[in-house]
């Protein structure tokens, strides 16, 4: 997924007195609506799906209480959503403390709630008790129906304040939640959600939640047969069914035909594994705490990833697959090809930072390290065969591994890896602050002159691509180290790759790929991702990886001086531009590639930070990107060519 970044010419500002009168002191949601980004990260289309969630997820929580086995999910015609559940519903009372109704401080009062304590909720991922709230915040309005024990109660708000007040409507039989919600356009960039994004939340929620039926319907538009868009998600089988979808996603070839599922139960906790191997050279591991995808890892992680790592070591060793002689295998060879999915469940969770994407409970490390220690190594006595075809996997990877050293320092002896050495093609910048060094990977020599010429060279370092990239998805790390497309990029950026990798080394804080607007620009765009996002893969979920976005035509009147014209990115831009020139005389032509243009050029339309377009690239979903690089870049070619023919329609500028 990319962020489109545009440049902003920068304005002298205006001093300004600053004293106690400059200290405010925001009471209640005023805080939320004034600094949305401290609760939800941003007000970007990724924090607008961060709402949904929010609502969904203590639904979930109502699931992991055995109080819910339904949660309807509904986009409506006025792009509001509602969220309804058929759990206890809100408690209904005068609450002791506050004076007002309990409904109402659950959705005014932040930090408020019923996971701090107390025998409302086991297990729960909403501990910071601001997510109803901080949705009704972020909302031009918010609607409520709530059935509690018997009764049936309502409100509504409308940015945060009470628009219709608390009140009974009646005696009911049914028991849930009803929550219905508009954001805010004052607040959210954008304010239509995405049926696809917030599917692939939901479907991961339903895998966790083994029985619980998740629908999710998009009243926005009718099909074809005057139906709705409708998807409903209920997993028996749970985490295994995650993995088996996973697997399924990336096109492989199966190491063994089932999923290896192990589980644990205790008085305050629950853990989860299941894996399968593939025959990729990639591992895929998911894991959660209290269905928050903890994508730092954390305690849990390090006891399975251990554990994982001595059980084959000590199997080769037992039944000697493995050499005396042999070295044990490393964590990175036991885990090529695997596909794993790791839930745990418990009480008093404690998260590592605001954004909850790293467990620290310290007991989760035993505790997971206990479990697969003893079920995996039960599992692989029982099946010998399937213990041998993963073991000999892992020794491939570990002689692919031992290759790649030996190429690694085979290249360092030639000096090309050294710290201080830098590729002859690089034209670097003066700054050394990373923060202000953008690195532009150009496509083509002749670019590469025009780029070197136009820039700052005070903080725009450039490098010209030495031929066409390899392609890092059909290959072991010991031919990327003797790729000559690849050394000068692994160079460039300083911080290493594999196991060497070191982000703080990094010498660029901005990594801009920049291509042509075609066919052969896009496969190198694709061919330098599927690297980054295999190799180095930090870079992009740091934000350094962006793309530049040249013009695709330049637009001038017929007999016009030079310096008069204009450009356009889009072909909907260029339409623009040529009617309000008025559409006589008009040429608007298209750039076939960046050597075209001369370096004022290049640095007016696509270098200038003041004025250029660049996209910044993020993974939003790591499942599918994963997905999406196996498919495309992989060896199979029938999904390959199913894939071509449905998106055909959608493709843009081709070269014909």
């Amino acid at each position: 997924m990319t962020e489109r970044i545009h440049g902003k010419a920068m304005e002298n500002q205006n001093q300004h007195v600053y004293d106690e009168n400059q200290i405010q002191v925001l009471e209640g949601l005023e805080a939320v609506r004034k600094r949305p980004g401290m609760y939800i990260g941003t007000t970007s289309i990724r924090g607008l799906h961060h709402l949904v969630y929010e609502i969904v997820d203590n639904s979930i929580d109502e699931a992991l209480a055995g109080r819910c086995k339904r949660i309807e999910v509904t986009l409506h015609a006025d792009n509001s959503v509602s969220v309804q559940d058929d759990g206890r519903g809100i408690p209904s009372g005068i609450h002791p403390k506050m004076g007002i109704p309990t409904l109402e401080v659950v959705y005014t009062v932040l930090h408020a709630g019923g996971k701090f304590g107390g025998d409302g909720y086991k297990y729960s991922g909403g501990l910071h008790g601001v997510g109803a709230s901080v949705v009704n915040a972020l909302s031009e309005w918010v609607e409520i129906d709530n059935c509690h024990d018997g009764k049936r109660y309502t409100e509504r708000f409308e940015r945060g304040h009470v628009a219709r007040p608390f009140r009974e409507e009646g005696e009911t039989d049914r028991h849930g939640l009803y929550v219905r919600f508009k954001p805010d356009a004052e607040i959210f960039e954008e304010v239509v959600f995405e049926y696809d994004t917030l599917l692939k939340r939901l479907r991961e929620q339903a895998y966790l939640n083994a029985g619980v039926n998740i629908c999710i319907r998009d009243e926005r538009a009718t099909l074809e047969d005057g139906t709705f868009r409708e998807d409903d998600l209920e997993y028996e089988g749970g985490i295994r069914s995650f993995v088996e979808e996973i697997n399924n996603q990336k096109h492989c070839e199966l190491v063994h035909p089932d999923v290896i599922y192990m589980r644990a139960e205790r008085e305050n906790s629950i853990a989860e594994v299941a894996l399968q191997y593939n025959d990729s050279y990639n591992e895929t591991l998911l894991t959660f705490a209290n269905n928050i995808n903890t994508i730092e890892g954390g305690t849990h992680e390090i006891g399975f990833k251990t554990a994982l790592t001595k059980v084959f070591n000590d199997y080769g060793r037992k039944y000697n697959i493995m050499k005396e002689s042999d070295k044990n295998l490393s964590g990175e060879d036991v885990r090529e090809g695997l596909c794993a999915v790791v839930s745990v469940k418990l009480t008093e969770a404690q998260f590592e930072g605001q954004t909850k994407s790293k467990l620290g409970n310290s007991e989760m490390r035993n505790y997971l390290y206990t479990l697969v220690t003893e079920k995996l190594s039960e599992f692989l006595e029982e099946n010998p065969s399937v213990g041998k075809a993963i073991l000999d996997k892992a020794l491939a990877a570990y002689r692919a591994r031992e290759a790649a050293r030996k190429a690694r320092e085979a290249t360092r002896r030639k000096g090309l890896l050294e710290g201080s050495t830098l590729p002859g093609k690089l034209r670097d910048c003066q700054e050394k602050n990373t923060e202000l060094t953008e690195l532009y990977l150009v496509e083509g020599d002749s670019a590469g002159g025009s780029a070197t010429q136009g820039r700052n060279s005070r903080y725009q370092a450039i490098l010209p691509l030495r031929g066409k990239v390899l392609n890092v998805e059909k290959t072991r790390l010991d031919k990327v180290y003797s790729n000559q497309s690849l050394i000068p990029i692994i160079q460039a950026l300083g911080c290493g790759i594999g196991e060497e990798f070191d982000i703080a080394k990094l010498r660029y804080g901005k990594i801009i790929i920049m291509a042509d607007a075609d066919v052969d620009g896009s496969h190198i765009r694709i061919l330098l991702l599927t690297f980054f996002f295999r190799h180095m893969r930090k870079l992009i979920e740091d934000g350094h990886i962006y793309f530049a976005q040249p013009p695709l035509y330049k637009i001038y009147k017929k007999g016009s001086k030079a310096g008069s014209e204009r450009y356009a990115y889009t072909e909907e831009e260029k339409e623009a531009i040529v009617e309000e020139l008025g559409g006589v005389n008009i040429e608007a032509d298209r750039y076939k590639g960046l050597g075209e243009m001369d370096p004022e050029q290049l640095w007016e339309t696509t270098m200038d930070p003041a004025y250029r377009t660049i996209l910044r690239v993020t993974i939003e979903d790591a499942i599918a990107c994963d997905e999406i690089f196996s498919l495309l870049m992989g060896d199979k070619v029938e999904p390959r060519r199913v894939f071509i023919e449905e998106n055909a329609k959608f493709a843009e500028n081709l070269d014909i």
